[in-house]
């Protein structure tokens, strides 16, 4: 997968599919609330073993209720890539089956 940073167009492209996410000084931002403390952290278990699949590590802060993720890619001295995009995607093709909105 390429780690070329993408251009502010090619950004905001890829944002438009991804409701709720934002990009923020070179990191990509989502916030999800959960119906529980044990289905926030279930999320976090979750979002790991994909990050793991993609070798692409995201920062991931657990609440009480809540998921917080900021994404980067490290190797693009942190501007946005492909990468990025792609772990964005997976985790919200699986947040919606562990309650999170």
């Amino acid at each position: 997968m390429a780690v070329e940073p993408l251009s502010q167009k090619e950004i905001e492209e890829r944002l438009a599919g991804l409701p709720g996410w934002s990009a923020d000084g070179g990191r990509l931002t989502r916030g999800y609330r959960l119906p529980s403390h044990f289905a926030a952290a279930a999320l976090v278990v979750h979002i790991a073993r994909i990050q793991d699949e993609l070798d692409h590590h995201s920062d991931l802060t657990l609440g009480y209720h809540g998921v917080d993720l900021a994404i980067t890619t490290h190797s693009a001295g942190g501007a946005l890539t492909e990468k990025d995009f792609t772990l964005a995607r997976k985790v919200e093709d699986i947040a919606p089956g562990h309650g999170a909105h």
